[in-house]
C-alpha cells in the first residue's frame, strides 16, 4: 500500500485523504475503489494518539478526508479537517454504532463521545446495510438521512464452482481475541464441533491475544486453528468448505460472510445485525449462537448440499457487486467536494 498515488490523467481529480487505523479487506476495496477516480493519499493510525504534524501537512494538500469509523483515529482527522475548511466523508456501522453488553462505542464513556462528536463534524456519512443505518438513529441519535446507505461490493475472484465437490469442513474467519470469544461466539463454534466429531471446523484469523488458548482448551481432534492466512490460503479454504459460519451477536456487514457466499459455501448465521440483510432467504439462520444451535444449522447445511451454494453465490453476485459501491462512493466523494452536508 504506497503513502501515494495518482492516475495518469487525474491531474485534475480531487485529493482524498483516505483516513484508517487498519488495513483489511473493505478499508483496500474502497480505497482501490476511490482510487479509480481520485488521487488518494494515506494517513495511518493504529493508535489513539495522531501524528499531528503530518496530518497537518497531508490536510492542508487535501480536498476531501474519507475516513473509516467513528474513532480515535478519525476524530482528529475530521475535526482538524473541519477547521482547516476541507469536507469529509465518514464511513460508520460497526463497533462506533453499536450499543450491547460488552460492547459497542454507544454504551456509555468519552468513546460515546467521540464517535458521536466525529460524525457530527463529518460532511457526509455512509453506512453499510440498513442495520447500520437503524442504530445510527436509534444509537447515536442521528437523523438517519445524515446517512447513505452503500452496500459492501465485491469482484468475483472465484471461478463459478458449479458442481464441484466440497470438504466437509466448516468455516469461520475472524480475528481471535478475548471480545470475539462472545461477539463473535468463536467459543460457541469450537465447541459445536464435538457434536460433529466427523466434520472438520476451521477458525481462520489472527491471533491477538491469549484468546486462542482458551479455544485450544475447548477443541477437539477436528477443530483447526491455522491463524492468519495470506488472501490465497484463504481464498482455497472458502472454495474447500461446504458451509461457512458466522455466529455473531453484531455484525455492520459480514464481509468475510459475503466472500465466503461467493466462493459457493452454504451460510450458517445468527438473526444479529445486518447477518439477515446479507444472506436473505439462503442458508440457514439461528436465534442464538449456542453450541447446540450451530451444529444443528451445521447439520441442516450440510442437508442441503451444493445447490444451496449456487444459491448463496448468485446472491451475492446479485446483491452485492463492487461496481455500485463504488460509484456510490465516487458521488459521496464528489458531494463532500462540492459542500454539500448531508442530511
Amino acid at each position: 500500500m504506497t503513502n501515494e498515488t495518482r492516475n495518469e490523467g487525474q491531474a485534475a481529480a480531487l485529493r482524498v485523504l483516505y483516513v484508517v487505523s487498519r488495513w483489511n479487506t473493505f478499508t483496500k476495496i474502497d480505497r482501490e475503489a476511490l482510487a479509480e477516480r481520485f488521487d488518494v493519499r494515506d494517513y495511518y493510525q493504529p493508535g489513539t494518539i495522531p501524528r499531528l504534524w503530518d496530518l497537518i501537512a497531508k490536510l492542508r494538500r487535501t480536498d476531501v478526508v474519507y475516513a473509516w469509523f467513528a474513532s480515535w483515529h478519525s476524530f482528529a482527522a475530521v475535526a482538524l479537517a473541519r477547521l482547516l475548511g476541507k469536507p469529509s466523508v465518514l464511513v460508520v456501522g460497526g463497533f462506533d454504532t453499536s450499543n450491547l453488553p460488552g460492547y459497542g462505542w454507544q454504551r456509555g464513556t468519552i468513546r460515546r463521545w467521540v464517535s458521536r462528536r466525529t460524525m457530527e463534524l463529518a460532511t457526509r456519512l455512509v453506512t453499510n446495510s440498513r442495520h447500520s443505518l437503524m442504530e445510527i438513529e436509534t444509537n447515536v441519535g442521528l437523523d438517519p438521512k445524515r446517512a447513505a446507505v452503500i452496500y459492501h461490493g465485491l469482484a468475483d475472484r472465484f471461478a463459478d464452482p458449479g458442481e464441484q465437490a466440497r470438504d466437509r469442513l466448516v468455516l469461520s474467519v475472524g480475528v481471535v481475541r478475548k471480545e470475539n470469544l462472545w461477539r463473535k461466539g468463536h467459543l460457541s463454534f469450537v465447541r459445536a464441533a464435538a457434536q460433529l466429531p466427523d466434520v472438520q471446523f476451521v477458525l481462520a484469523g489472527r491471533w491477538l491475544d491469549d484468546a486462542i488458548d482458551v479455544l485450544r482448551r475447548e477443541a477437539g481432534e477436528n477443530v483447526d486453528f491455522p491463524g492468519y492466512l495470506p488472501d490465497d490460503g484463504l481464498d482455497h479454504l472458502f472454495r474447500r468448505a461446504a458451509v461457512y459460519v458466522q455466529a455473531s451477536r453484531h455484525e455492520g456487514f459480514g464481509l468475510s460472510l459475503a466472500e465466503a457466499m461467493l466462493a459457493g459455501c452454504v451460510p450458517v448465521v445468527t438473526d444479529a445485525g445486518a447477518l439477515p440483510e446479507v444472506v436473505g432467504d439462503v442458508g440457514v439462520m439461528i436465534a442464538e449462537p449456542t453450541p447446540e444451535l450451530i451444529a444443528d444449522g451445521v447439520r441442516r447445511a450440510l442437508e442441503i448440499g451444493r445447490q444451496e451454494g449456487a444459491r448463496a453465490r448468485a446472491r451475492v453476485l446479485e446483491k452485492f457487486p463492487l461496481r455500485p459501491r463504488a460509484e456510490g462512493l465516487w458521488r459521496e466523494v464528489d458531494a463532500a467536494g462540492r459542500g454539500e452536508r448531508s442530511g
